[in-house]
């Protein structure tokens, strides 16, 4: 019995019949998958495995980070050219100046620098494939020194871009400035001529004329037609130059014809307070000739000479203002209101002569009565004026400025010699007149001149 029946061990240790097989069966009808994993990992002993996990996964991941960054640094430029490309066309489409073509080329020539660092940037994009499985880690590297270069180009282009960009801010806050005004002003002028036509309208219906007016408002027609084809058409700042002109214009045409009733009345006024002067200058003009006979009476005849002829004058110019006065009572009978108002204007002068001349005379025979009484009168008081002077000219000094003494000097002998021209039975006291009275004007203009140099050199 001992000697028939096997032991445990040794049937385990030889193996159950069929064993083999049984294990090459149930490795064939493995499910494929599953095969196909482990067929390789059984052949493959342990031995090549890839090389992300490790040091070449690091350097995969830094050239994806410097992708990012130029991709960031691509995105900002780009954006930042657009920006600027905005403000470029703003200056453009209001100023013309040299500067303005300046800015113009110069970001030009930055559009080309982008366009090269832009394309350096793309071609390494494209160069490199970092999501490939087996990517090699000196690929990488280069991959990512190439796009830190990209990046880094890109940045310094864009910095060059912001300082252009901060170059630009006086012609881009003119621009804008202009471009702001712009619908506003092309408003106003409409607003404005609108106002005018009202107020033309309202002047007729109380029955007054105003032709001239309504000419000058219809002469802005063709520059509101401007207006409205637009600065597209026209331009900004011609458009803004035409807008300020039609705003002007329409103002004066609208402010004449508010104006227009109170201007009629104005003119009826004047014309009835310059037909009173003329008729009372013509009754002072008929008082010369007994002036201008006294004058011949009692002094020489230089004291009166030149008034001669003041009686002839002031007739003459009686009759002329007359005649403007009846021109001007037609043309406001006519309601051609420039015409009345020009003609008053002259009736006014030649009144305002009139009167100088008629005036004139009664003057002089006033003054001549005066220095004849009393001639001390008027010496004194030149002599008071070349001593004033004299004191201001020596004011702080030991001697005074010779170009300030020397017209003083001559003033003293000017005046000098015009007391001594009062001696004699029939002095000239016309000329002793205009000879003090021009020396006090040359001594005041001394006065004036040390006072100037003095305020200065304070």
């Amino acid at each position: 019995m001992a000697g028939g029946t096997s032991s445990p061990r040794g049937t385990a240790r030889r193996g159950r019949p069929g064993q083999g097989l049984r294990d090459v069966l149930a490795l064939v009808l493995l499910p494929l998958p599953l095969l196909a994993v482990t067929v390789p990992a059984a052949f493959a002993g342990g031995g090549t495995r890839r090389w992300f996990g490790g040091r070449g996964e690091s350097v995969r991941a830094e050239a994806q980070a410097a992708k990012d960054a130029a991709a960031a640094a691509f995105y900002e430029l780009d954006t930042a050219q657009r920006d600027l490309r905005i403000s470029i066309e703003t200056i453009t489409a209001v100023d013309a100046s040299p500067a303005a073509q300046r800015a113009v080329t110069d970001f030009e020539a930055l559009g080309q620098r982008i366009d090269e660092v832009s394309h350096q940037y793309i071609s390494a994009v494209d160069a490199h494939d970092l999501d490939r499985d087996d990517l090699d880690a000196s690929v990488a590297g280069h991959a990512r020194t190439e796009l830190t270069r990209a990046k880094d180009e890109l940045g310094k282009v864009k910095a060059d871009l912001e300082r252009f960009r901060q170059g630009l801010g006086p012609l881009l806050d003119k621009a804008e400035t202009q471009l702001a005004r712009l619908a506003p002003a092309v408003e106003r002028a409409r607003q404005t001529l609108l106002a005018a036509s009202n107020a033309l309208d309202s002047v007729r219906a109380a029955g007054l004329k105003a032709d001239d007016l309504a000419a000058r408002l219809a002469a802005l027609g063709p520059e509101l037609t401007k207006l409205n084809q637009g600065a597209g058409r026209h331009g900004v700042p011609e458009t803004l130059q035409r807008a300020d002109r039609v705003l002007r214009d329409a103002e004066a045409v609208r402010a004449e014809a508010e104006r227009l009733p109170e201007r009629a009345a104005e003119i009826d006024r004047r014309l009835v307070s310059l037909r009173t002067r003329a008729q009372a200058l013509t009754t002072r003009s008929g008082q010369v000739d007994p002036i201008l006979s006294e004058l011949r009476r009692r002094f020489t005849l230089a004291c009166w000479q030149d008034l001669q002829r003041v009686p002839d004058e002031a007739a003459r110019s009686v009759r002329q203002a007359e005649t403007k006065l009846r021109e001007a009572q037609q043309a406001r009978e006519a309601q051609r209101w420039p015409d009345a108002t020009s003609l008053l204007s002259t009736v006014r002068a030649l009144l305002n002569s009139t009167d100088e001349a008629v005036s004139a005379a009664g003057d002089r025979l006033q003054r001549l009565n005066a220095v004849a009484k009393d001639p001390q009168g008027e010496i004194e008081r030149t002599r008071f004026a070349i001593r004033d002077a004299q004191r201001l000219a020596m004011a702080g000094r030991q001697t005074p400025e010779p170009r300030h003494a020397r017209p003083l000097d001559d003033s003293v002998a000017r005046l000098d010699r015009a007391v001594a021209s009062l001696e004699g039975r029939h002095p000239d006291y016309w000329h002793f007149l205009t000879e003090t009275e021009a020396v006090r004007s040359t001594v005041a203009g001394v006065v004036t001149r040390i006072r100037e140099e003095r305020g200065q050199g304070a």
